[in-house]
């Protein structure tokens, strides 16, 4: 069954591509990188957790984006030949805001985009209970900030940044994404552009308030655990619980959205991540692809498996894409 699932992938992928980047969308793109997304086995699927580091990356640990000691500490994965002027990938770690670390998650994804040229980003940030949200975003917005003041020493192009995450990181590339260039969002920094060029977002959390019941309908309470990284309840603080809620921050001008999320997902209900990308997409000027994996499961990206491989195809694609043909991009130029 596991072959089986991870098999219907790799369709349920390219059909997202193909429905939301508009007709021969895939001429504009790299042919390799095109002809990998009909793919539906790769030996490096065989893998599992093993190899997952690349000969041909170097990855430079450690480095301090902030003043919060561990919790303000970066890792970068950039090809050994050096290359400059290469797009940037941010990915920020899952653990529901209160646990995790930043060589974790996604690690595959990170490795291969560094391989071929990328400049990879993975960041700590603040976890509660000891900090209250919004510090986690702010957090995730000071990657970027950092990204755009040094990450040319590190052959980034600060002019083409996407963000990623699992879980809740991909509630906080959501949110940083929808957010960009807020000055309440940015103390200290509130001048400093952090707008990016798209978002990918897989298994996240959209919907604090459950506000499509999702949540009650299956009998699930979920509010005091929020309440701890929050630090108040819905009816104490409605609006900053809304601040908090992917779902509830969509804007015309959002970029665009890579939304991956397994059917099955018994931690994050799939029914949260549908919702959203359909309210982005009514909303959005900008593409919203929506990728819902049948058999599926939470932690979909930690190892090499059929499944994930056609992740990182459609996503290598569909950020290709964007590096071509993004309005994001050349308005920052």
């Amino acid at each position: 069954m596991i072959i089986h699932w991870g098999l219907q992938a790799a369709p349920v992928v390219n059909r997202g591509l193909d429905d939301n980047l508009g007709q021969r969308w895939r001429d504009s793109i790299d042919a390799k990188i095109a002809r990998r997304l009909h793919n539906r086995f790769t030996f490096t699927a065989l893998l599992g957790p093993f190899f997952v580091r690349r000969h041909d990356v170097k990855r430079i640990a450690n480095i301090q984006y902030g003043d919060a000691g561990v919790h303000h500490l970066l890792d970068i994965y950039r090809h050994k030949s050096l290359p400059t002027n290469r797009p940037v990938l941010i990915h920020f770690h899952g653990g529901a805001m209160v646990s995790g670390s930043k060589n974790r998650q996604a690690l595959p994804l990170l490795y291969r985009l560094a391989s071929q040229g990328w400049v990879c980003v993975s960041a700590n940030y603040r976890l509660s209970p000891a900090a209250t949200f919004p510090d986690q975003l702010i957090d995730a917005k000071k990657v970027i900030a950092w990204i755009r003041e040094y990450g040319k020493q590190y052959g980034a192009n600060p002019d083409s940044i996407f963000v990623a995450g699992s879980s809740s990181g991909a509630q906080l590339a959501a949110l940083a994404a929808l957010t960009s260039n807020d000055p309440k969002l940015q103390p200290g920094f509130e001048n400093v552009d952090t707008s990016v060029s798209a978002a990918i977002n897989l298994y996240g959390d959209y919907d604090w308030l459950d506000t499509n019941g999702t949540w009650t309908d299956s009998g699930r309470d979920r509010t005091g655990f929020l309440a701890s990284i929050m630090k108040s309840s819905p009816a104490e603080d409605r609006e900053a619980w809304e601040q908090a809620s992917p779902l509830t921050r969509i804007r015309k001008d959002a970029p665009p959205f890579f939304v991956i999320h397994g059917d099955r997902d018994t931690s994050l209900p799939v029914q949260d991540a549908h919702h959203f990308a359909q309210k982005l997409r009514s909303i959005s000027q900008s593409p919203v692809v929506y990728a819902e994996l049948p058999g599926a499961e939470h932690n979909l990206d930690l190892f090499h498996s059929i499944r994930n491989e056609a992740v990182m195809d459609g996503i290598d694609a569909f950020a290709a894409w964007v590096c071509t043909n993004n309005k994001h991009n050349s308005d920052r130029s």
